[in-house]
């Protein structure tokens, strides 16, 4: 927690720090479509969940139904005894990178402020305490040479740090994270993963949409298995075998070996 100690950053109490989040019999549709379908699951505070799956499983529309970012036909997403979308401002949302319009004309300094705005209030201008929040968050992300910078001018990695950024300074209990590690280099990861582990080592429950197993049992305490409808939750060391990576990916993946999976 030595990263904590400098700044007073993750300390709030929102209500929500220690309970767990409660899916029951989640269902999403596109054009009529299933997206996912029955999803019953229950997710720990305090623990770096991963949501594994094979494309078009359905990963990211779990994320988003959960939170009401898409409507679900069906089931609901409590957190403790409250709908979740009535704590939408707790919870930290970092998209993909892909859906971000990098034409658009914001700083660096700029994204990370609007992580300030859910605390603001409606017509109410950040203070200097929050740019000072800003800037102390850009430094966790080792991304405050860069505050002056367009979000267009910044690599991959430089980009996903910054939506780090923008989540830590909305000091949100729940983090939910789409994808944070494609296509960015090694030393953005390695600062992502070590941050996060940092927040789940104060309470944050962290969520995160993941493709690359051979990650899975040094990044997750905690595992989703999806295909479409849920294969398989759990801690790591229980969910993550070769039966279930088989079931959600296909008997194709039956001859590859798979760093730590259990069996």
């Amino acid at each position: 927690m030595e990263v904590y100690e400098k700044i007073n950053l993750a300390t709030t109490d929102h209500g929500f720090s220690g309970k767990h989040i409660r899916v029951n019999h989640l269902s999403v549709a596109y054009q009529g479509k299933k997206a996912i379908e029955n999803v019953t699951l229950s997710i720990k505070p305090g623990a770096i969940t991963g949501i594994i799956g094979p494309n078009g499983a359905g990963k990211s529309t779990l994320l988003k139904g959960m939170i009401g970012l898409v409507k679900p036909v069906e089931g609901t997403s409590l957190i403790g005894d409250v709908n979740i979308r009535e704590a939408r401002k707790h919870i930290a949302y970092v998209e993909q990178r892909s859906a971000i319009d990098l034409s658009f004309p914001i700083t660096v300094e700029e994204v990370v402020l609007l992580g300030t705005y859910p605390k603001l209030g409606i017509l109410r201008r950040p203070k200097k305490a929050h740019k000072a929040k800003v800037l102390e968050c850009l430094k966790l992300v080792k991304m405050d040479a860069f505050r002056k910078r367009q979000i267009g001018e910044l690599s991959g990695g430089q980009l996903q740090r910054v939506f780090i950024a923008r989540a830590l300074a909305q000091d949100a209990a729940i983090i939910f994270l789409d994808e944070p590690f494609v296509g960015i280099d090694m030393t953005s990861e390695k600062v992502i993963i070590d941050l996060l582990k940092e927040l789940k080592s104060i309470g944050k429950m962290i969520v995160i949409v993941h493709h690359d197993l051979h990650k899975v049992t040094e990044y997750f305490d905690e595992l989703i298995i999806m295909n479409k409808q849920l294969v398989s939750y759990g801690p790591v060391n229980k969910a993550f075998t070769t039966a279930n990576i088989q079931q959600a990916y296909g008997n194709t993946m039956g001859e590859i070996i798979i760093k730590g999976v259990r069996d």
